[in-house]
């Protein structure tokens, strides 16, 4: 029987340059997408796929990260004693209660590999998810929020391979991203597929293909003990696709398609196309950008 997927790694260790000055004091996580932080979209996301506990990889200033889910009594009972319930549903709500969340503290930014190896001790060697939280995933209107985890996670369920989301991109952009290789097979959204290989940022004439993957992995426990005996590359840093190459080889890795809209908020650009996506689809936001937009003649 496979392992349900019960932890959810997300690693909030970086400092956030590409996002300088607006997060010299503040957490890029901690950055609204729309009505809520970018790092609370991806905790819901991770909760719809059934994970029970998040698991923040952080670093020493981002300590605002662990308070966002935290109780804020006073803030409570403020909104409580002024009338405010829905305001106050959303503070108090900001998870299910059943949800537990944890941390540990990555000295060294050395690299995703390093950063998962840092939570092995509060992951009982079972399986896990990553998310990486610079990347939210936006999914259909007319599907269930989060559906594409929810299949990623299905996908795991069902086959017990690990499993890596993967989305298209423009081809003159594959040296940015850990590009799949599906050999000869055919991938349709939401089937996954056995993984032939893994390139980390080839150039647009050697890429196997222009799929990507995005940030979303469902993991077998045995990914911590490939990542410990993975040799350290440039400035010390040890990555992930080193491990998931070698997993690979040993046990198979599938890949996951998305259709889903793919935002990196990591980036101003993408940060700000996050925002209007969300925002419009609530229909008095939605009211608002058209007439902004129409007003300036964009």
């Amino acid at each position: 029987m496979v392992a349900k997927i019960k932890r959810a790694v997300i690693p909030v260790a970086g400092i956030g340059t590409r996002m300088l000055p607006a997060t010299k004091a503040i957490p890029k996580e901690l950055l609204p997408v729309y009505d809520r932080p970018i790092i609370e979209h991806v905790v819901r996301e991770a909760i719809s796929g059934g994970v029970t506990e998040i698991i923040f990889v952080t670093r020493s200033g981002k300590e605002a990260i662990e308070n966002h889910f935290d109780a804020h009594y006073e803030l409570e009972h403020r909104l409580e004693k002024k009338g405010k319930e829905m305001i106050l549903g959303t503070v108090r709500n900001v998870v299910p209660a059943s949800i537990k969340i944890s941390s540990v503290r990555q000295n060294d930014a050395l690299g995703l590999g390093h950063a998962v190896l840092c939570a092995k001790h509060l992951l009982n060697n079972e399986s896990f998810a990553v998310l990486l939280p610079d990347v939210l995933v936006l999914d259909h209107e007319s599907r269930d929020s989060n559906y594409s985890f929810t299949q990623l996670v299905k996908a795991w369920d069902e086959t017990g391979v690990g499993q890596v989301m993967v989305e298209r991109v423009n081809p003159g952009v594959v040296e940015s991203y850990g590009i799949a290789n599906l050999g000869d097979v055919a991938l349709k959204p939401f089937k996954s597929v056995a993984l032939k290989g893994l390139v980390e940022k080839p150039s647009p004439d050697q890429a196997p293909s222009n799929l990507a993957v995005l940030g979303r992995y469902v993991l077998p426990s045995k990914t911590l003990d490939l990542l410990e005996n993975t040799v350290a590359g440039v400035g010390g840093e040890i990555q992930l696709t080193d491990a998931l190459v070698k997993l690979l080889d040993t046990d198979g890795l599938n890949a996951l398609e998305t259709d889903a809209e793919i935002h990196d908020c990591g980036n101003k650009q993408g940060f700000l196309s996050a925002n209007l996506a969300v925002g419009m689809r609530d229909p008095e936001s939605n009211l608002a950008i058209k007439k902004l937009f129409k007003s300036n003649g964009w």
